[in-house]
C-alpha cells in the first residue's frame, strides 16, 4: 500500500483528538494501577513481587506483542483494530471485578487489558504518523498526553470509586467507560492510498506490481485453473473431502474412471493446478524471508541496535515508580492525610506536560532529538537514585514530578524511531522496539518488589533501577556520536544500501 502525502492537518486533527481520547480511556486504569495495587495487596495477601506482576503485565504484554500488534494494524487497519481492542479492554476490566485470586487477575487484567492497550497504542501512533510529517512531533506529543492525563484523572477517580462502590464496583464502572473507545475507532478514517479515486475502493490496476501477490498474467492463469478445478469437481473427477483417506480414495477412483483419450488432458490440468499452488507457497515463503531480511537490516543500524537496549533498561528502571510510588510513601510512614494530591496523579500530570513540551521541542530543526532523548534517560537515572533519600511527602512529590516530566520522552520515541529507520519501516521497527520495552515493563515492577521482599526496603531496588537507566542512556549516546555517522556515510558513498537508514538527528522533514 502506497499512501498519499501526509496532509499535516485537515482530518488529521480529528485523528489527533480521537487518538488522544483513545489513549486516555485505555491507559487510564492500567497506568493508575498503583491505587488498585494497594487494594490487591490487602485483599489477596500476596507478596509485593507477585502482586506487582498484575500491573507490570498490563503495561508490558501489549508492548511484548508489538510485532503482532503491528502486523494486525498493517493487515486490518487502525479502525478495525481500535474497535476490536475496545471490546478487549472493557471486557478485561469488567471480568477482573470477579477475580477470586491474584492468578485470575494476571490473565484478566494483566494479559487481556494489556494486549488490548498494546493494539490501541500501535493503531493510534501508526495512523497519526501517516497523517502528519512536518508536525509529527507535535501530533505525537498531543496524542501521548492522553495516557498521562488518564493517569492523573484515573488515579483520583479509582480512589473515589473504591470508597463509594468497593474495588469490584470500581472495575465495573471503569470498564464501562472504556466502551467509548468504540466511538473513537469509528472515526479513524484511513488515509486514502495514492491513485485510488474513491475511499474504501482500492483499484488493483493502480497498485504497484511489487505489492501485488500475483501479476496480471498469473492472475488470469489462476482464474482459469480455478474454473478448470470447479468444472472437474462438477464432473465428479475431483471431489474435495475433509477426511484424508476418503479424499485419496476419491482421487484414485476418479483417475480410474478417466477414458484413455482424456488421460493426457486431465494429467495436464492436474499439473497446472499443482504448479499454481507451488507458486503460491513460494511467494508466501519469500514474504517471510523478506521480513526477516528487513529485520536483520534494521539491526545493522548502530543507533537502532542501541535504541532497543536503551528502551529495555529504561523500562526496567523507569516504569516501577508509577506503579509503586503510593506504596513507597506508605513504607516511608507517610500518612494519607499528608498526601494532599496522590503521588501517581502528580506523575500523570507532569508526564502529560513533559510529552507536550518534548514533542514541541522535537519539531525544532536546531534540536537533535536523539540527544534530547538521551538527556532524559540520564536525568531519569539521577532521579531514581535519589528516591531512597526522600523521607517526606514534599520530597517524594518533587521527585514524582521530575520523573513524570522525564517519562514524557515517550512522545519523542516514535519520532526518533522514524528518523532512524524511515517512515517506510516505522511499523516494523516500532514493533520490535516496543517488544523490548514491554519486556522491561513486565520485569521492572516485580524486580523492585522482590528487592523489597528480600531487603524489606526499596533502597537497593532504586539504586539498581537508576544504574539500568544510566547504562542504556550512555550506550545510546556512544552509538549516536558523530564519528559513527561519518563512517557510515563514507561507506554508503562507496556502496549504497537503499534499505538502510542512518540517523540524522538535526534534520526535520
Amino acid at each position: 500500500m502506497v499512501f498519499q502525502k501526509p496532509p499535516d492537518g485537515g482530518w488529521g486533527w480529528v485523528i489527533v483528538f480521537i487518538s488522544f481520547f483513545t489513549q486516555f480511556l485505555c491507559y487510564g486504569s492500567p497506568l493508575a494501577v498503583g491505587v488498585l495495587y494497594l487494594e490487591w495487596l490487602d485483599k489477596f495477601g500476596e507478596g509485593k513481587g507477585k502482586t506487582a506482576w498484575v500491573g507490570s503485565l498490563a503495561g508490558g504484554v501489549g508492548l511484548l506483542a508489538s510485532p503482532i500488534c503491528s502486523s494486525c494494524v498493517s493487515a486490518f487497519g487502525a479502525r478495525s483494530v481500535t474497535i476490536f481492542s475496545g471490546f478487549m479492554v472493557a471486557g478485561g476490566l469488567m471480568i477482573s471485578s470477579f477475580a477470586p485470586n491474584i492468578y485470575f487477575l494476571l490473565c484478566s487484567y494483566g494479559i487481556i487489558v494489556g494486549l488490548g492497550c498494546g493494539l490501541l497504542y500501535t493503531a493510534t501512533v501508526t495512523i497519526t504518523c501517516q497523517y502528519f510529517d512536518k508536525r509529527r512531533g507535535l501530533a505525537l506529543g498531543l496524542i501521548s498526553t492522553g495516557s498521562s492525563l488518564g493517569l492523573f484523572i484515573y488515579a483520583a477517580l479509582q480512589k473515589e470509586l473504591i470508597e463509594l462502590y468497593g474495588l469490584d464496583g470500581c472495575l465495573l464502572l471503569v470498564g464501562a467507560l472504556s466502551l467509548n473507545i468504540l466511538a473513537c475507532g469509528s472515526l479513524m478514517r484511513p488515509l486514502q492510498s495514492s491513485g485510488s479515486t474513491l475511499p474504501g475502493q482500492p483499484s488493483s490496476e493502480k497498485i504497484p506490481d511489487q505489492y501485488l501477490l500475483y501479476n496480471e498474467k498469473e492472475k488470469n492463469v489462476y482464474e482459469d485453473n480455478i474454473k478448470i478445478f470447479e468444472k472437474a469437481t462438477d464432473d465428479g473427477k475431483g471431489v474435495p473431502c475433509t477426511d484424508c483417506k476418503q479424499d485419496a480414495l476419491t482421487i484414485k477412483n476418479s483417475l480410474l474412471s478417466v477414458t484413455p483419450g482424456e488421460t493426457g488432458t486431465y494429467k495436464k490440468k492436474v499439473a497446472e493446478q499443482t504448479y499454481l499452488y507451488k507458486q503460491f507457497a513460494k511467494k508466501k515463503w519469500h514474504l517471510y524471508l523478506d521480513y526477516w531480511e528487513e529485520t536483520l537490516e534494521l539491526f545493522k543500524n548502530k543507533v537502532f541496535s542501541s535504541l532497543f537496549i536503551a528502551i529495555f533498561f529504561f523500562d526496567i528502571g523507569g516504569f516501577p515508580p508509577s506503579l509503586l510510588m503510593e506504596d513507597i510513601a506508605r513504607s516511608s510512614n507517610i500518612s494519607e492525610e499528608e498526601c494532599i494530591i496522590p503521588l501517581i496523579s502528580i506523575i500523570g500530570i507532569m508526564t502529560a506536560i513533559g510529552k507536550l513540551v518534548l514533542g514541541i521541542l522535537a519539531d525544532f530543526a536546531w534540536i537533535n532529538t536523539l540527544y534530547l532523548y538521551v538527556l532524559t534517560l540520564i536525568l531519569t537515572a539521577v532521579a531514581l537514585v535519589l528516591i531512597p533519600f526522600a523521607q517526606s511527602y514534599i520530597t517524594l512529590a518533587i521527585l514524582s514530578g521530575i520523573l513524570g516530566f522525564l517519562t514524557g520522552n515517550w512522545s519523542i520515541f516514535p519520532y526518533v524511531t522514524t528518523k532512524t529507520v524511515g517512515i517506510e519501516k516505522l511499523t516494523h521497527a516500532y514493533g520490535i522496539l516496543m517488544f523490548f520495552a514491554g519486556l522491561g515493563n513486565s520485569l521492572g515492577p516485580p524486580i523492585v518488589g522482590w528487592f523489597y521482599d528480600w531487603t524489606k526496603s526499596y533502597d537497593m531496588a532504586f539504586y539498581f533501577s537508576g544504574l539500568c537507566v544510566l547504562f542504556g542512556g550512555l550506550l545510546l549516546l556512544v552509538a549516536a556520536l558523530p564519528c559513527w555517522n561519518s563512517t557510515e556515510n563514507s561507506r554508503q558513498s562507496e556502496k549504497p544500501h537503499p534499505n538502510i537508514y542512518s540517523y540524522t538527528g538535526a534534520s526535520v522533514a
